[in-house]
């Protein structure tokens, strides 16, 4: 087992430095002195200004779009470090890009997430900190450990608080069958009862919705998902247990915007009231909506990158 490095440094790549600055607000340091730029012809190249020997480093980078070049990023700082005689080296990846190709879905399907887990790995990250993993075993795909935090406990605090003990006669709904497990135990933390959209899937990015199972009549309800990409699933499913089950207000939350295509459009357009999310990705203009609201994940990350420094169990942070 790799032993913590003499002291914390935390650096961040391109793609969210802001939450890697509100990160170490809570931690108490200042965010490490790097530039990660780019060569003429698109190479990425990195450097850093301080000295890293040593140290504990957590390189914050989330593989949101562009995708590829974020997670490039992410792996010449991690090389970087490891050359600079690194005392241990995190990556700290708040979204976990490629992780929908969990499995071979079809013949001569590649398993993306098992080749990006690899690359960290070869890179020389000795562990990893995430959130919300779009598939839980993912974090077998590695062979340095893995602390995959949960968006659960944030989602809770927020709507505990703004519904206080009207939660009670709330539902939480699951946009689809596999999201259940997930929806389910944040049902439970709220209280409430737990209704599930069965859809078929036509092709990719494109949904029916089928019926509603459980009952929304004359309720409010939650959409709770792990991530909302061209938004279809959500929205169909939000108009579903509005116009199959007779909900009388939707409001949904999910811990990834990754609001590609159409997605903005749909969700103005649907009867969702508010959709929440956590900034593991940044809000960019093209992604802005009066319906959409962010929850900051930085205190969580915070407390678990002080956990992990002093060695000390980060399991209370998944409860």
């Amino acid at each position: 087992m790799i032993s913590r490095g003499k002291d914390i440094k935390v650096f961040s790549g391109n793609a969210n430095r802001k939450l890697a600055a509100d990160i170490c607000k809570y931690i108490g340091i200042t965010l490490g002195e790097s530039e990660v730029g780019h060569f003429s012809d698109g190479e990425v190249c990195a450097s850093i200004y301080e000295t890293v020997r040593g140290s504990d480093i957590f390189l914050i980078q989330s593989t949101c779009s562009p995708v590829n070049d974020n997670l490039m990023e992410l792996l010449i700082m991690i090389d970087a470090m490891k050359r600079a005689s690194a005392g241990r080296v995190t990556a700290v990846i708040p979204y976990f890009g490629y992780a929908r190709q969990d499995r071979k879905a079809k013949a001569r399907d590649p398993i993306s997430a098992k080749l990006v887990a690899n690359m960290i790995t070869a890179a020389g990250a000795d562990r990893v900190l995430t959130m919300d993993l779009h598939a839980a075993q993912i974090q077998g795909f590695f062979d340095i450990p893995v602390d995959n935090l949960l968006g659960n406990p944030i989602f809770v605090d927020y709507y505990a608080k703004k519904f206080g003990e009207g939660c009670e006669d709330m539902v939480v709904v699951s946009p689809d069958v596999g999201s259940v497990a997930r929806a389910r135990a944040f049902a439970q933390k709220l209280h409430m009862q737990l209704a599930i959209v069965d859809k078929r899937r036509q092709k990719a990015n494109q949904c029916e919705v089928m019926n509603v199972i459980g009952d929304v009549k004359d309720k409010d309800c939650i959409l709770f998902d792990d991530m909302v990409d061209t938004a279809g699933s959500l929205c169909n499913a939000a108009k579903a247990i509005v116009e199959v089950g007779g909900a009388r207000t939707v409001y949904a939350c999910a811990s990834h915007a990754v609001l590609s295509g159409p997605a903005v459009d749909r969700i103005n357009a649907s009867p969702i009231k508010e959709l929440a999310f956590l900034d593991t990705i940044p809000a960019i203009a093209e992604s802005t909506s009066e319906k959409i609201k962010y929850l900051t994940v930085a205190p969580m990350f915070a407390e678990a990158i002080e956990r992990i420094y002093q060695e000390i169990s980060v399991s209370k942070l998944f409860m």
